[in-house]
């Protein structure tokens, strides 16, 4: 007997090519006699007029496991409705890197019989609470699977932030910008501002300054239990910011304003095959065994 029997589907839109895997998905689970809840990308996908579309938090409240269709993105959204309700979440890739959805269309179903036998691995991934406090209020709360970036509202011009990690002051920094990642998304925009590459097992916390003016400003990586504190000098009222949660959730960012940074309280169940290897990911995605070309 299937582990999975109640199913969501959460799709990537305005993608051509991702109407042939999301109808071979839907018809391999339908073949199943599995419950299947769609939302309103894939319910437009199907051809069946008595599919009906549910938003990500109706399909993670009735459902065992989400199958999140596209890339990492994708898979971020759903994220933030499963990790509320504790589901677990698989990804079929169709993005470039995919360093979360790990199972390609021409792999799913080999895979899926396999993971709906009970043959898989579960990872439990920590995720960050972010929480946006004005005039000694709670004003947003929001989990972040990959990042929190705080950067500057309008284009080209930098913002002060200051860090402080656990009531100790780190720095006052002249920048971009700042990313506050989890291990998970440590291989997303903080690798691109040159911070480290965490294994997700790690219980840790990276800081990566964006652009930073002062050049001797480098990324820290800090105790996954640590509360990270950032802030905007009030006297300095023409710097607005926006605060991102892994690129799908904004909050302004004013002078005068706390965004506090933890870990969550809750975990990224993530489904991967029983093969899976982050290590074997890693030199694929990022070609580290790729053979040199060779010189004309």
């Amino acid at each position: 007997m299937s582990t999975f029997t109640k199913i969501g589907i959460i799709s990537k839109p305005d993608d051509e090519q991702i109407s042939g895997p999301v109808r071979a998905l839907y018809r391999y689970l339908s073949k199943r006699s599995m419950q299947i809840r769609v939302d309103d990308v894939t319910a437009s996908l199907i051809d069946d007029d008595s599919l009906e579309a549910n938003t990500p938090e109706q399909i993670a409240t009735n459902s065992s496991l989400v199958i999140a269709v596209g890339g990492d993105g994708t898979l971020l959204h759903a994220a933030h409705s499963t990790i509320r309700h504790e589901i677990p979440l698989l990804g079929i890739n169709l993005g470039r890197l995919g360093f979360l959805a790990e199972i390609s269309p021409g792999e799913m179903e080999t895979q899926l019989d396999r993971i709906l036998a009970g043959e898989f691995v579960e990872e439990q991934r920590f995720v960050l609470q972010a929480t946006l406090i004005r005039d000694g209020k709670t004003y947003k709360k929001a989990n972040a699977v990959n990042d929190v970036v705080v950067h500057a509202m309008r284009m080209v011009r930098m913002i002060e932030i200051e860090t402080r990690v656990d009531g100790q002051h780190l720095d006052t920094l002249r920048a971009d910008g700042y990313i506050v990642s989890t291990p998970t998304g440590s291989t997303a925009y903080a690798l691109s501002g040159g911070g480290p590459i965490l294994h997700p097992n790690l219980g840790a916390i990276v800081l990566v300054p964006i652009c930073p003016h002062t050049l001797s400003n480098r990324p820290i990586v800090v105790d996954a239990n640590s509360r990270v504190e950032l802030s905007m000098p009030i006297l300095d009222s023409r710097h607005t910011a926006l605060a991102s949660i892994d690129g799908q959730i904004n909050m302004n960012f004013h002078p005068g304003d706390l965004l506090k940074i933890e870990k969550g309280k809750r975990t990224l169940r993530l489904i991967q095959p029983c093969q899976y290897d982050y290590f074997d990911v890693l030199q694929k995605k990022l070609r580290w065994n790729a053979a040199p070309r060779s010189k004309k």
